[in-house]
């Protein structure tokens, strides 16, 4: 009795063994695929764009608008910090899927990277100390002023060949919060930085910083793609185009912003 009673564990459990095996590799009939997951990249240490709070989170203007048309896919998003200088070598790299950070559309970026159309325009302005007597662009002849390294800044600066050269030094910077306390310490004369960045920043201490009435420009900000990721490119483009149509857009820059920045 007793060896007939093992001999019936023995198929029983093999039987279960065999049955959990052809769930795992049989997904059951109109069960949901899962979601698409896209990398985003960016800088997390660029306000209001994307940073970091007190609880150490990710939030930001982009964030919140990468957030609603990621939803919208019906796609998982993941936020991935990275060196912004190296940011088109890890989009390339296949290391993150898009660049959503204030990311400057130009015709140098262009040659190695996809762009959606503009959702905001941007200028490059300058900030100096409070009680600064630089007053122009002209003023800045023979003083120190920093930017952030791989930012469009630098090539607006160096786009004003004249102002350019006349700098004593063009210092660069891992990111532009770094930079305005080198000039809070002295060590800077000015920060040249997106508009939308410096005057957040500038705002969160007030006295301290002054925004020149003169810039480097405008320029647009875009979602950037690798080249050969069209469906996705287009499934952005209508997104985002929805989004401003039916108002979320303007909502979330009213949240960051205090107005509707959207372009």
């Amino acid at each position: 009795m007793k060896k007939l009673t093992a001999v019936f564990l023995v198929c029983a459990t093999s039987l279960l063994a065999a049955c959990g095996q052809g769930e795992d590799t049989a997904p059951q009939a109109g069960a949901p695929a899962p979601a698409q997951k896209i990398v985003v990249g960016l800088d997390d240490n660029f306000p209001p764009m994307g940073f970091r709070d007190e609880n150490n989170q990710i939030v930001g203007f982009d964030i919140d608008m990468a957030r609603e048309a990621m939803r919208r896919l019906d796609m998982e998003v993941e936020f991935k910090p990275i060196d912004w200088s190296a940011k088109e070598a890890e989009l390339n790299g296949k290391r993150v899927d898009v660049l959503w950070n204030g990311l400057t559309i130009t015709e140098e970026r262009k040659k190695n990277i996809a762009f959606t159309a503009p959702y905001m325009a941007n200028h490059q302005i300058i900030v100096v100390a409070a009680d600064s007597p630089v007053q122009t662009k002209a003023d800045l002849a023979g003083r120190v002023v920093g930017a952030q390294d791989g930012s469009s800044a630098i090539d607006a600066i160096n786009k004003d060949q004249a102002v350019a050269a006349s700098l004593k030094e063009l210092k660069m910077f891992g990111d532009n919060v770094t930079a305005l306390m080198d000039l809070s310490a002295g060590r800077l004369d000015a920060v040249v930085l997106d508009e939308v960045v410096g005057r957040y920043l500038a705002g969160k201490r007030a006295g301290q910083y002054r925004v020149l009435e003169e810039n480097f420009g405008t320029e647009d900000y875009g979602v950037g793609l690798r080249k050969e990721d069209t469906e996705l490119l287009a499934k952005i483009d209508q997104t985002l185009d929805a989004m401003k149509k039916d108002g979320t857009a303007a909502r979330i820059a009213q949240q960051w912003f205090g107005a509707n920045i959207i372009k």
